[in-house]
């Protein structure tokens, strides 16, 4: 290339996109960790210098070690211990990132009440700490613990009398993953058949990992009773890993895997069409096969008959309107899972959580999840096991 010639514009910039993603994390990451070091530590508190020293020690090895578990964790090793610690201090972190946040709001009414430091740095940080103690104990226990049952009525305009009342269970988003909750799981579906459902379905974020690091904590689904049904759809965690295998397994389990198709269930001369499409990530993830297509899924169903569709994430509310569904089910946001995370999700999803309705026809109910993701941490936004009681309009 001659001294003259120009580097193209789309490659200047494609090879600036990794400096400027690198400085983004770089600047979130300070943040992150240094606005509560800033509360908790300096500020003008005037601890002890042995614990300013200790303290910024500790934020320091936190620093490092947060990238470096996050890669062995979640990288190409996969060590589940590895992710376990760095799932949990990201969690840490981010609680007492937005309660140092929150306890710039107390220092400042403090110092407008005449409170003068060092006492007013000292209380705001004890109050900082305490109530991220508290959050952190109690979020972690709505995060492990069995969901509570949460029951809608959602009427559908085309359903016959024969499925009047039918009973459709709802799980989601239930994250097998690098803590071992076989235990919990099989809790879960004991919950679930108390239940006594009719239909029973999971829209996908089964687990994090493959079949083979996550059978164990799968295998209870084996157990799910259902007279009509139990249908499962995958949602964009699957395509981190063996999507195809996680739908091989859970028809071995005996669940009716709706990659792309429908199925037909009748009661009492009632019947309804129970489709189910890929995750809306699945067209890019490289999985050959695998994409959203709900003109597939729909194929051949009889257009007078209503129709319940498994769909991961709730933005794919767009496409089931255009195809005239009548309820959508899907999960993946958690609710926010850690307050207030909830208020960046809104950012990308139509709903949070609930039941909406969009178009004329289309009802659309978005769970928090059964599971987590991540951080063993649930805060204002608990874990569901979801029964939906369909009624004819």
């Amino acid at each position: 290339m001659s001294a003259e010639e120009a580097v193209p514009v789309g490659s200047a910039r494609r090879s600036f996109r990794p400096v400027l993603l690198s400085v983004v994390i770089t600047a979130i990451v300070a943040l992150l960790f240094g606005v509560p070091w800033w509360i908790l530590v300096v500020a003008g508190a005037a601890w002890p210098t042995p614990v300013v020293v200790v303290g910024t020690l500790v934020f320091l090895a936190a620093l490092v070690a947060l990238p470096v578990l996050m890669t062995l964790g979640h990288g190409g090793r996969r060590l589940d211990r590895a992710a376990r610690a760095g799932d949990t201090l990201l969690g840490v972190i981010w609680v007492l990132f937005v309660w140092a946040l929150l306890g710039c709001v107390l220092r400042l009414g403090l110092g407008l009440a005449g409170v003068a430091d060092p006492v007013r740095s000292r209380a705001t940080a004890v109050v900082v700490a305490a109530v991220s103690l508290v959050l952190l104990a109690w979020g972690h226990h709505e995060a492990m613990r069995v969901p509570r049952i949460r029951r809608v009525e959602v009427p559908i305009d085309r359903l016959g009398a024969g499925l009047d009342g039918v009973r459709v269970v709802l799980l989601t988003d239930t994250h097998y993953g690098p803590i071992d909750r076989a235990d919990w799981s099989a809790r879960v579906v004991a919950a679930v058949n108390a239940l006594d459902p009719d239909l029973v379905c999971h829209t996908g974020d089964i687990a994090d990992g493959s079949v083979a690091q996550r059978r164990a904590q799968a295998a209870p689904l084996r157990d799910v009773r259902a007279r009509l049904a139990r249908t499962y759809v995958t949602g964009n965690h699957e395509y981190f890993g063996e999507a195809q295998g996680w739908l091989d397994h859970m028809r071995e389990l005996g669940w009716e895997p709706l990659h792309n198709r429908h199925i037909v269930v009748e009661r009492d001369g009632a019947r309804l069409v129970v489709a189910g499409v890929d995750d809306a990530t699945a067209g890019g993830s490289g999985h050959p096969g695998h994409r959203a297509d709900h003109a597939t899924a729909l194929a051949g169903a009889a257009p007078d008959l209503p129709v319940l569709l498994l769909a991961h994430q709730p933005k794919q509310i767009g496409a089931a309107v255009a195809h005239g569904v009548d309820l959508q089910l899907s999960g993946h946001t958690h609710g926010g899972q850690i307050w207030p995370f909830h208020l960046l999700v809104r950012l990308d999803q139509p709903t949070v959580r609930g039941l909406s309705r969009h178009g004329d026809r289309t009802r659309l109910y978005t769970s928090r999840g059964t599971g987590f993701w991540g951080p063993p941490l649930r805060i204002f936004a608990p874990s569901e096991i979801t029964l939906l009681t369909l009624r004819a309009a």
